[in-house]
């Protein structure tokens, strides 16, 4: 089965910028999401675990 990964990268960040969390186990993957949300400037926390890298947007309080 092919995954496209750009599209699956094209989605996860679209989560990122909706304020919603996102999940990526490939490090290549990881490494794709860490340059786009530097790109994007955006405001994200990032939880490394033993499986993947867990992406949490901060919530900026009004």
């Amino acid at each position: 089965m092919y995954i496209n990964r750009r599209k699956m990268l094209n989605e996860k960040i679209a989560y990122l910028k909706n304020g919603y969390s996102t999940y990526a186990e490939s490090p290549d993957v990881i490494n794709a999401i860490k340059k786009e949300i530097q790109a994007l400037n955006l405001d994200v926390f990032e939880e490394v675990t033993d499986l993947g890298s867990w992406f949490i947007p901060v919530k900026v309080e009004s």
